[in-house]
């Protein structure tokens, strides 16, 4: 773990100072909405006693107007303050269920001294993520969840994946340790915040835009800095080519899923009331069966990310790692069959109905269209 975390680099120290400067801000604005709550509330006690003082007299109504007022006022107040933060989701995956998987698990948690994990998911998404957040929401001591997207398992290698796992868990190491824990929930918190004003109020969108652009490109840089700060945690541990295959990989199948395997099974609705294959089924065998790899050097890899990309590009990640885009890619069995193989039959029927139910209606009103167009021709 001290290797890890090692003499810190420049690009952490610039990350230090930016994390800093956004939390105080954050915690600036927090103070302000807590003032103004303090404030109505009590303004409200206050009313409440001038009435009582008074009694029946005609000014009575009146205070007791103002108390509601200040309760309402600050009614309003607790709503856009108090936002849990979004739990985890997906599939929960126990330990005997998928024991090898939470071994090499708890082996790299072990090896980078991050905390233990409250709880693993697995997500239909082509992405893994670690989630922090309060037990009680808005409150309360910190709880760590990993969720784990089953197309990244099927277009990963068991090392590939496990390089990604260093890499979110980079993140805990880096940024989210002791204070950068609150000061991460304190700045995502700010952004529900804002987020709900403009949703409680739409009339205060363009005033919420204006006042919360900076702080939000602020926020997208240090995300993007963070990104880079992960990696470089995540080489130390897999080492930095490890690393890049496995960014190649996400990235070029990430690319063949959005643009060659979901657009073959939507296709089908022109011609089929329901789809012929369940793609979460049949994900694994697609991807092993129609992914080019001569494709892979291009996808993805040209140009940097804009500005406004949470993420930066392949490119820039690969650069920094200093790993060329065309390095060589050691072929394996996937993640999935590595590590879910018993329990890939459940996952996929699990998302093959979610999938369904969500785009069921829109199929099958394409469907109609397609066959209403093929009997007017």
């Amino acid at each position: 773990m001290s290797e890890i975390l090692s003499a810190p680099s420049r690009l952490g120290a610039v990350h230090a100072r930016l994390a800093r400067r956004l939390t105080l801000s954050a915690l600036g604005g927090f103070c302000l909405l807590g003032g103004a709550l303090l404030a109505a509330l009590g303004g409200a006690l206050w009313a409440v006693w001038r009435a009582v003082q008074i009694g029946l007299a005609p000014e009575f109504a009146v205070w007791m107007v103002v108390a509601l007022a200040c309760l309402l006022v600050a009614r309003r107040l607790l709503a856009l303050i108090v936002i849990p933060a979004p739990g985890p989701y997906g599939i929960p995956l126990g330990r005997e269920e998928a024991s090898a998987l939470h071994y090499r698990i708890d082996e790299v948690v072990r090896r980078m001294g991050v905390p233990r994990l409250d709880g693993v998911w697995v997500t239909d998404e082509m992405n893994a993520s670690v989630l922090q957040r309060p037990r009680l929401g808005c409150l309360g001591g910190v709880e760590t969840h990993l969720m784990i997207g089953l197309p990244l398992t099927h277009c990963l290698t068991r090392r590939q994946f496990l390089a990604v796992l260093a890499h979110e868990f980079g993140h805990l190491v880096a940024q989210r340790r002791g204070l950068g824990a609150c000061g991460a929930h304190l700045r995502s918190w700010w952004l529900r915040v804002a987020e709900r004003t403009v949703e409680l109020y739409p009339r205060l969108e363009a005033w919420v835009d204006r006042r919360s652009r900076a702080y939000t490109l602020e926020m997208l840089r240090l995300a993007r800095l963070e990104e880079f700060e992960a990696d470089a945690v995540a080489a130390s541990v897999v080492g930095r080519r490890l690393l890049g295959e496995a960014l190649i990989e996400v990235s070029a199948k990430d690319r063949f899923l959005r643009e060659d395997y979901w657009p073959k099974v939507l296709a089908q609705c022109e011609s089929a009331p329901e789809p012929r294959i369940r793609p979460f089924r049949e994900m694994g065998l697609g991807v092993a069966a129609g992914f080019h790899a001569g494709g892979r050097v291009h996808g993805g890899f040209c140009g940097d990310g804009g500005a406004g990309s949470l993420h930066p590009s392949p490119a820039e990640r690969l650069r920094a790692l200093r790993v060329l885009p065309g390095a060589e890619v050691r072929p394996g069995p996937s993640a999935a069959n590595h590590y879910l193989a018993e329990l890939l039959p459940h996952l996929a029927w699990a998302f093959d109905r979610h999938w369904w139910s969500c785009a069921g209606r829109t199929w099958r009103r394409a469907y109609r269209m397609a066959r209403r167009d093929q009997i007017d021709d």
